[in-house]
Parts: C-alpha cells; structure tokens; sequence
C-alpha cells in the first residue's frame, strides 16, 4: 500500500505592503525633477528620478507620512491624499486606480474569489452569430472562458487544450505559437502583464492569481522582467499586426467590451479595415473552417 502523494503547499497570496511599496518606489525613480518643474542638480543626486522629500513636497504631505506609505503603510490614507500623490507623480487613471486598489484593498472572500467563471449561453449564441468576427469571453487572470469558430481559426484550437490552459498569460509566455502570431510579441506581453498586475491590485487574496505568477516567474524570465516593473494597464482598444500560417499577414482592431451583469468578463472582438487585405484574408481564414482551427498558432503550440 502506498501511501498518498504529498498535496503541494497552497501558494502564498502577494504581500499587498510591499506592493504598495514597489509601485509607488519605481513611479517616482521614472521622473525626473525637471519633469515637474523642480531644478536638477544632476551628479549629486544619489537615486534616480525624484527624492522622496521632492515628492512629498509636490503632494503637499510631510515627508515622514510620503516615507511611511512608500514603506506599505497604507493604512488609514484618505482618498485626496492618494489624489495628490496621483497627480505628483503624474499617474494615469489605470495607475491611479492600482494605487487605490493597493493603499485602501478591499477585502473579498476566497470562496467567491476560487469560485470557476462561466460565460453566460447567451454570450455563446451572440459569439456564434458573429460568423466573421473573432470573438472570445476572458475572465479573471485573462482566463479564455469562451470563444466563437473565427476565434479558433485566428488563434487556435482552443478547445484542445485543458480547461487550466485556457490562459492568455500562459499562452503568450508558455507557447512558442504565440511569438510567431503576434508580430510585435514584447508589446503583446507587456499588455498581459500590466492586465495581471492590475488584477493582482484588486484581489490580492487570489490564491490561483498567485499560483499562476509564481508559474510564470519560474517558467519565463521575460514575464520575470517585466512584473518588476510593475506597470499597469487596462484592456482596452488598439490594432495587433499578427501572422497567420494560413493567410499570412494582418492588421487587426481590437475592442474590450466589459460585460455589465460581470465586470471581471469581457467580450473581446477582433475585425479588419472594410475591402482591406485583411479583411479579404479573415474572409480566406472564413472559408477554412475546420482546417484553419487546426493550423492556428496561439492556441496549443508548445
């Protein structure tokens, strides 16, 4: 009789104070006195980009309090404070809300947190009526939760993958498919991480958030680089220029529709320019079908 395998440990959730601390540390080293106006005395600055006491000055807060909150302490900051320390180190709205999210977390249940997503039938059938539009649900973590057949033929079989690979983050790091499709790869993975760190201001406490960055940082020195920089973005809009096995080159527009009744879902589509070559090469990738499915490249390369 054997005895049963050891479970692996759970894995520790990321330590929102030196988050906190980590964020706010490299958004002041990447500004310099003369971009906000103050005199730079150049090689007698021992640190890059501001002083802790320059930004604190140009926040209107002590010293003391700005070295306490670099420090992690968070706690009972209020919410101008925070708008003041935004605009000194000059956020953007994503970087704002990531400051909120890390100084003033909200606490949330891990049995909600843990719970599996589902895309609602309905999404299924408005996907499936999309016949020439790539279109695909993500979740938490960039989960893939549900995708349309013009999806499948852009960037691969999906459905071929176990359910826990069904991942955007793992795809693009783990999947050598994924740097052949995406043309501009580094800015494909920079976008996913910065998606990732934001989530990972707003659920701290997500044990399978943190399993997958533990994955990714002892599989992929690039997403090891690029979490330390801890810049953060919000899916949006923009174009990919991808290469397709099957059809060769196109440029694509992307749109992130976050879903009203789950705002941890979004429908993302993909279409081309009307009468553009690409618009006649997802018509080709169309009339594939299945064959297209099976020669996309993001989806199960490895």
């Amino acid at each position: 009789m054997h005895d049963a395998p050891t479970p692996p440990p759970a894995p520790e959730p990321l330590d929102g104070r030196a988050e906190l601390s980590e964020f706010l540390r490299t958004r002041r080293a990447r500004l310099q006195p003369e971009d906000v106006g103050l005199p730079n005395f150049g090689r007698h600055r021992r640190v890059p980009g501001l002083r802790r006491e320059e930004l604190a000055q140009l926040a209107g807060v002590s010293v003391a309090y700005y070295t306490r909150l670099e420090q992690g302490n968070g706690r009972n900051v209020s919410g101008e404070v925070l708008d003041a320390i935004a605009r000194a180190l000059r956020l953007t709205d994503a970087e704002h809300s990531h400051l909120t999210h890390l100084a003033k977390p909200k606490h949330h249940k891990r049995k909600r947190q843990a719970r599996p997503q589902h895309a609602r039938p309905a999404l299924h059938h408005l996907m499936d009526a999309m016949d020439s539009v790539p279109a695909y649900v993500v979740g938490r973590r960039s989960d893939i939760l549900a995708w349309n057949r013009m999806a499948a033929a852009l960037f691969g079989d999906w459905a071929a993958l176990p359910a826990e690979e069904r991942n955007w983050a793992r795809i693009c790091f783990l999947h050598p498919g994924a740097r052949e499709l995406f043309v501009d790869w580094e800015q494909k993975a920079s976008d996913m991480v910065s998606f990732l760190r934001m989530e990972a201001g707003c659920f701290p406490n997500d044990p399978l958030l943190s399993a997958l960055v533990g994955e990714l940082s002892v599989k992929s020195e690039e997403f090891r680089t690029l979490w330390a920089t801890h810049d953060v973005r919000e899916k949006g809009h923009g174009v990919k220029r991808m290469h397709h096995p099957l059809v060769g080159e196109l440029t694509l527009a992307y749109e992130t529709l976050r879903l009203p009744d789950d705002h941890d879902q979004s429908l993302v589509t993909y279409h081309a320019e009307p009468d553009s070559p690409s618009a006649q090469a997802l018509r080709l990738l169309a009339s594939w079908g299945a064959d297209a499915t099976r020669a996309g490249t993001a989806g199960t390369s490895s």
